[in-house]
């Protein structure tokens, strides 16, 4: 049976954990790397349940206050995605990146040297940073698959057509806590009101970035 390496960066979010919990029976898939911003606690747990050899903390200040309570657990701390680049010597098989807003870019241009296929929920980094990720893409081979639901469906979709026979791509809305609210009743409503989705349980952010349909 054919072993592949997987990394995953924001395995404490709700997609790295999912992400964690769809491999954690699956023998084909060994976790080489995982990360977080600055849930040590949480972290340690997935490396010592996964007998993971190798953690990143984002932030300075607890990856400091921690580091030598993994060291003690023989799992090696690191600060920082920027040292990547010191941790791989080869590629990975994936790579999934779940960090959340634009700090998932630098992670991203940083991973792709090192992994054949990146799977991306980070959807800010796709916007702001696509030219940037392509580049690099195109430059080291790596495949590219986002996990977002709109951009994966319209990638799945338009995967073997023709950019020239594409007119106009058109996404729905389910219409979350506002369907049926008047505009006078929208014109005033509460950010508590506006978490309330009643089909999906996304976090703050991603819940009120989905209800101004800024998602």
């Amino acid at each position: 049976m054919k072993i592949n390496d997987i990394i995953i960066f924001g395995s404490t979010g709700s997609i790295g954990t999912s992400t964690l919990n769809s491999i954690k029976k699956r023998r084909e898939f060994r976790l080489k790397l995982i990360s977080t911003n600055k849930n040590a606690k949480k972290i340690l747990k997935q490396a010592i349940s996964f007998k993971v050899k190798d953690v990143v903390i984002e932030d300075y200040e607890v990856f400091k206050k921690y580091k030598d309570k993994f060291n003690q657990k023989k799992i090696n701390c690191h600060w920082g995605h920027a040292n990547i680049n010191k941790i791989l010597k080869k590629k990975v098989s994936y790579c999934v990146n779940s960090i959340t807003g634009i700090e998932g870019l630098e992670p991203t241009l940083k991973i792709i040297p090192y992994t054949k296929n990146l799977l991306i929920s980070n959807k800010e980094s796709i916007i702001c940073g696509w030219d940037l990720i392509k580049k690099k893409l195109l430059k080291y081979n790596t495949k590219f698959i986002p996990l977002d639901s709109e951009h994966f469906s319209i990638w799945k979709l338009i995967k073997n057509e023709n950019s020239k026979n594409i007119e106009k791509i058109i996404l729905t809305a389910s219409g979350g806590p506002f369907l049926n609210k008047s505009k006078n009743k929208i014109a005033n409503i509460s950010p508590n009101f506006a978490l309330k989705h009643p089909n999906w349980k996304m976090g703050k952010k991603i819940s009120i970035d989905s209800s101004t349909l800024m998602n």
